[in-house]
């Protein structure tokens, strides 16, 4: 259903839809971000960190202020960019049809299986961050992470990495997540940072400076599910590393100045 400029005004409510809100407002939200292909998650009026980095990608790459929010800006430019039936999207969830495709086909192909996993069809084309899954979930923390796991994280990408491209960021953090679930490492985020010799931002000191906002995006990309190292355990610097070591472990890929390595 494609809105008329005076249903497009009164789209959403004039509350700031933010991360632990629910009902009508996070539906719609989630809706307009899964119809032109940005949320990939069920539409179940919970806004969680799926929707959170869905529509933090949407305000990145239609030049908002990226900060999560779904604020008066921000509304006003998803309704031009989508469309929403709410009529249909609030049908198919009172028959408890939580689908994960909504928009881009015919409607009798996007209510999806009872409780299931949604229709079939295909979301529209659109540019987006490669290889960066959303993982939502309802929960405070992302996939079981503490806000202390992630604010440690955070310092060891800052410290490590902070002169290098995003990608090169997220990169790093999800070599610090590899090695949790490696059984050759331990498996907390503090166990792996601060196992001896792993990390030269812990051994001179620059784990304890303060992280800026891009450090922890870096870190919550890499949490749900974005590992730009191809499942890396181990990454250098060639112009500064001094163990002969790292340079036998077999090659991955270099991103920015770092080689990242199995």
């Amino acid at each position: 259903m494609i809105s008329s400029e005076g249903e497009k005004a009164d789209a959403f409510t004039n509350q700031v839809i933010q991360h632990g809100a629910t009902g009508e407002d996070v539906i719609e939200l989630q809706a307009r971000l899964q119809y032109i292909g940005y949320y990939n998650g069920k539409i179940d009026g919970v806004f969680g960190w799926g929707t959170y980095w869905a529509l933090r990608n949407f305000q990145y790459e239609f030049g908002l202020p990226i900060d999560g929010l779904a604020g008066s800006e921000t509304k006003q430019k998803l309704v031009k960019a989508s469309e929403y039936n709410k009529q249909f999207v609030q049908e198919q969830i009172r028959k408890g049809k939580k689908f994960t495709h909504y928009g881009g086909t015919d409607m009798n192909k996007q209510s999806g299986a009872g409780g299931g996993g949604g229709g079939g069809g295909t979301q529209p084309s659109k540019p987006k961050p490669e290889n960066k899954p959303s993982k939502p979930t309802a929960t405070n923390t992302p996939n079981g992470y503490s806000q202390n796991d992630i604010q440690i994280m955070a310092n060891a990408v800052y410290g490590e990495a902070r002169g290098e491209p995003y990608e090169g960021q997220v990169a790093v953090a999800a070599v610090i997540l590899n090695r949790i679930d490696s059984a050759s490492f331990p498996n907390t985020a503090a166990g792996v940072i601060f196992e001896p010799g792993a990390f030269t931002a812990v051994a001179d000191g620059q784990i304890y400076l303060t992280p800026n906002e891009k450090a922890k995006e870096a870190v919550l990309d890499a949490i749900n599910g974005w590992d730009p190292s191809s499942n890396a355990l181990y990454y250098f610097n060639p112009a500064t590393a001094t163990s002969k070591w790292i340079w036998s472990r077999p090659q991955i890929k270099q991103i920015g100045k770092h080689i990242f390595c199995k």
